[in-house]
């Protein structure tokens, strides 16, 4: 089971925003974002994480863009549901058939 997220994405945004603006202020990005991170109340890792998926949703860096990565979940669901409808679909029509089939032999 998936918690929900313990930061707003508008708290994501602003910390992430804040790596990028702060950034000439410390030696390395990482050390921007382990002040940062420590300020805000996540560990570095995560806000890291938030920062690289910035820098792909902005072209910056190869990867999977969050919409892209939206757009494949959305697929892969309703593949599974059409799946689900298929399989229907073929035991409706397997009972249907049988149906018939014991029809026409009692007629």
């Amino acid at each position: 089971m998936r918690k929900s997220p313990k930061f707003s994405p508008e708290v994501r945004e602003r910390a992430v925003r804040m790596v990028l603006e702060h950034r000439h202020e410390h030696p390395s990005q990482w050390a921007a974002v382990e002040s940062i991170a420590a300020k805000i109340g996540c560990v570095p890792q995560t806000l890291h994480t938030w920062v690289k998926q910035h820098e792909v949703d902005a072209g910056q860096r190869e990867g999977v863009s969050t919409a892209e990565a939206q757009r494949i979940k959305d697929l892969e669901r309703e593949v599974r549901e059409l799946r689900k409808a298929n399989e229907i679909l073929k035991l409706a029509s397997a009972f249907f058939a049988q149906a018939e089939l014991d029809r026409r032999i009692k007629s």
